[in-house]
């Protein structure tokens, strides 16, 4: 079976991991990135950088589905803006999951998100759209996940949290049971999260504290 043809939205580090998953999944064929316009003519892992987001509309028109490779570290404004533009098109917005991943058949996955290698989404999982699940994460029943959020590699999020839209979970994270996390959250790599976090700011330590807002 031919398949879907696909246009990745921003070309760095993050890009590159996500064409490995892509390749592995093995369900979409890659037409090209979009990047900065002084990187048009350059290539990335042997796919072609044809154009600046300016191209969506035209590639829209193609039918041609896409996925946004920018990265968030820390904030989710970029890959918001870009999402929002995607669906005011009515554009087609892929989900990727690796096949290395382990899904619960009762978990909920939302478009626009990416699965990487060795993450575990557990039963009752609710995840919405546009997150990046990074490699090795772990995600425990019933956990709820918003929109735009990154969950960082080896980050443990235990059973019945809730995550809201546009929070960052730097890597190693640990979150305990019943956590719920305010939106727009930056928590910093290695923190342990054992109280609701209802302030939006910056928390790193064990137990979590805010370092600033």
């Amino acid at each position: 079976m031919p398949k879907n043809k696909l246009i990745l939205i921003g070309g760095g580090g993050h890009c590159e991991s996500c064409i490995d998953v892509i390749e592995q999944e093995n369900k979409f064929e890659i037409i090209g990135i979009l990047d900065k316009k002084e990187l048009v003519g350059t290539s990335i892992l042997g796919y072609d950088v044809i154009g600046t987001d300016d191209e969506i509309i035209n590639l829209r028109k193609k039918n041609y589905s896409f996925l946004i490779t920018v990265g968030q570290i820390k904030s989710a404004k970029l890959r918001l803006r870009i999402f929002l533009q995607l669906k005011e098109l009515n554009a087609s917005i892929a989900t990727i999951i690796s096949p290395l991943a382990y899904i619960s058949k009762s978990a909920h996955i939302g478009k626009g998100t990416i699965i990487m290698h060795g993450v575990i989404v557990n039963t009752g999982v609710s995840i919405a759209e546009n997150n990046v699940l990074n490699s090795g994460c772990i995600l425990e029943h019933n956990t709820d996940i918003g929109s735009h959020c990154h969950i960082s590699t080896q980050t443990v999020i235990n059973g019945g949290c809730k995550i809201e839209d546009e929070v960052f979970v730097g890597s190693g994270t640990v979150i305990l049971n019943q956590i719920k996390v305010c939106g727009g959250t930056i928590i910093g790599a290695g923190t342990v999260v054992n109280k609701n976090i209802s302030i939006a700011g910056t928390y790193i330590g064990n137990p979590a504290r805010m370092i600033g807002k």
